[in-house]
């Protein structure tokens, strides 16, 4: 394991770097100057292991120097016996009847929202 992160945030960083080079270049991009991201509560990512292997893997590339942006989303869970909506910080079965047969709604999220580019002296916001 390098200092710094793990394995699976190094994947997941190269990942996030090759779809910022691919879009930063079909907007006819010079530099990439920002990265948002949107990260799940419930995720296994660490926003300082992504950091981390951000500065290694962007060196030399239009993305070195750029700057993320995180956005973690809280996780919800859902009961499907009487669709009552929770945080996972109440539990795993449904505070209001009990019920066990819960559905992840929100908080597994991992990606790369928007993208900031210059072109010769211009920025400008690319969504993916």
């Amino acid at each position: 394991m390098l200092n710094g992160g793990n394995m699976h945030e190094l994947s997941v960083t190269e990942s996030i770097l090759e779809i910022a080079l691919r879009h930063g270049d079909a907007a006819g991009a010079a530099t990439i100057t920002d990265l948002f991201l949107v990260i799940g509560e419930l995720a296994t990512i660490v926003d300082e292991s992504v950091q981390f292997y951000w500065d290694i893997v962007s060196q030399d590339t239009p993305a070195a120097g750029s700057l993320l942006h995180f956005r973690r989303i809280p996780g919800q869970l859902g009961c499907r016996a009487c669709g009552h909506l929770f945080t996972p910080a109440a539990g795993l079965c449904c505070p209001v009847c009990g019920g066990i047969d819960i559905e992840l709604l929100a908080g597994e999220e991992f990606y790369l929202e928007a993208i900031e580019v210059a072109r010769a002296g211009e920025v400008e916001t690319a969504t993916t």
